[in-house]
């Protein structure tokens, strides 16, 4: 015997109350807590319930009664649709307050640590074309709106963002204003070459098609970087049945060069020209060969006197501007005098390390990609910097006790973990080695918590220092500076 579901409410004439974690907001019904994504505080709207829990319901809006005095403008096309910008709705200065008070409501709530005062949240003076780097999913169908499929719109092949949950759904994106305009006119170049010769999109589900993803870098230096993949015509069996040179017939690299040489004479501000053939079952290509079509394989970074060098597979801050602002806050807790032993860890390609070093007797760094340790090596090097050593491995299983004997006990720690946080391996052996001083980078406030509560017993809270990096998004970075009890 079947049982129909019960339908699920609409609720009408709701006032939207507060902003919520994760870019959505809040309301309170029947004593249950109601998240509403693309709403402001102050909007009165008819809600549907799409998802009902026990102590909270997921909603959202199909009209607006009302909108928010506090509510802008948004400036992209596409808000609403692309997951990117869920708050371009909401005036920067209350992004800042919402995002000052995510960070230590979370600190509190799951840290339950004794905290100092907050530091104000230091904002990014670019709100739109702050970000120097994007990527962008190719597919044979663009995902179509309700409306849209309604209307009977054929599907086209897109180049764009994937749609939040939705691995096999790309929103093709006509214009992003998070990075400089040259990053559109590249991916709508592309898109029109593409449509114009003939070449095949990547189809996720059948896993081939030539035109796959696209990451586009720049820097502060002027310079920019491509890197363009390519996937196979058919289908590639998983790697241990099928022989390199049999997925490599499936390759049309003539159309792929061809596509990079259009890119490379139509955008000469171009300085690192790159592709990559990834014929697996994911985007990744940590693993890859990245070729070189045209220029150099890197692109450099400047902060104060020191050059980076960034390859396809580095990580460095999204934000050029505001990375210098929170690795300035990282510098100024650790409070150097040129003699201490410092261990960075999640070193990355060492732009704290290096950032550093020059007020530190010796710095450690330590990460898990072997490319951005050597980066992290090539970056010390030109900046003629000899106080630094890196490796390379896991974090829990290369800082060990026998790894600090041999290194030296430092005297300050500075962590900038993934948004999981640090092994409870990776902070025993912190507290074992007993710094002075912890300077914690975090990009998730919530598994900061956590970790500060771990290592509360021996080490004190004394400063917290938010910084926005992501405008317009509900991420937010936090600096906190912990002393030995």
């Amino acid at each position: 015997m079947s049982r129909k579901k019960k339908a699920l409410p609409v609720l009408e004439n709701i006032t939207i109350e507060d902003i919520a974690a994760e870019g959505k907001s809040i309301v309170r019904w029947n004593d249950m807590v109601v998240f509403v994504p693309f709403c402001v505080p102050g909007d009165v709207v008819d809600l549907q319930i799409k998802r009902k829990k026990h102590s909270y319901a997921e909603a959202e809006v199909i009209k607006f009664h009302k909108y928010s005095d506090i509510r802008t403008e948004p400036k992209c096309q596409h808000f609403g649709l692309c997951g990117g910008c869920k708050w371009q709705q909401l005036p920067y200065e209350e992004q800042l307050k919402a995002k000052q008070n995510q960070v230590m409501q979370q600190l509190r709530r799951i840290g339950h640590v004794e905290l100092p005062e907050c530091s104000p949240i230091l904002g990014s003076e670019k709100i739109f074309e702050y970000r120097n780097k994007l990527e962008f999913g190719c597919s044979c169908k663009r995902w179509l709106t309700r409306e849209q499929m309604s209307e009977s719109i054929p599907f086209e092949p897109a180049i764009g963002f994937h749609i939040t949950g939705a691995f096999d759904k790309i929103l093709p994106i006509e214009t992003c204003h998070l990075m400089e305009s040259l990053n559109n006119e590249i991916r709508n170049h592309i898109y029109s070459y593409a449509c114009e010769n003939n070449l095949t999109f990547f189809n996720p589900r059948e896993q081939h098609g030539l035109l796959r993803d696209m990451m586009i870098r720049n820097s502060n230096t002027g310079e920019w970087m491509f890197l363009m993949q390519f996937g196979p015509s058919e289908h590639v069996a998983p790697a241990d049945a099928y022989a390199e040179a049999e997925s490599q017939k499936l390759f049309d690299k003539e159309k792929a060069m061809a596509l990079l040489d259009s890119v490379a004479e139509k955008f000469p501000q171009i300085t690192s020209l790159l592709w990559v053939y990834n014929p697996k079952c994911n985007d990744t290509f940590g693993d890859m060969t990245v070729n070189v079509f045209k220029g150099n394989d890197h692109i450099f970074e400047v902060m104060e006197d020191l050059r980076f060098k960034v390859g396809p597979k580095s990580f460095y801050q999204t934000n050029t501007d505001q990375a210098y602002h929170l690795y300035t806050v990282a510098r100024n807790f650790a409070q150097l005098t040129g003699n201490e032993v410092v261990y960075d860890l999640y070193t990355g390609t060492g732009t704290i390390a290096n950032f550093v070093a020059k007020k530190a007797g010796k710095v450690v760094g330590i990460e898990y990609v072997p490319e951005a340790i050597e980066d992290a090596k090539v970056n010390s090097s030109i900046n003629n910097i000899g106080n630094t050593e890196f490796f390379a491995g896991d974090m829990k299983d290369i800082l060990t006790s026998d790894f600090v004997a041999e290194h030296g006990n430092p005297d300050v720690v500075i962590t900038d973990p993934p948004r999981a946080g640090m092994h409870p391996d990776v902070v025993n052996v912190i507290i074992n080695a007993a710094p002075k001083r912890i300077v914690y980078v975090s990009c998730n406030p919530a598994t900061q918590a956590r970790d500060l509560q771990l290592l509360d017993e021996h080490y004190k809270v004394m400063a917290v220092q938010p910084v926005d990096m992501f405008p317009h998004t509900p991420h937010v970075e936090n600096v906190v500076l912990l002393e030995k009890r």
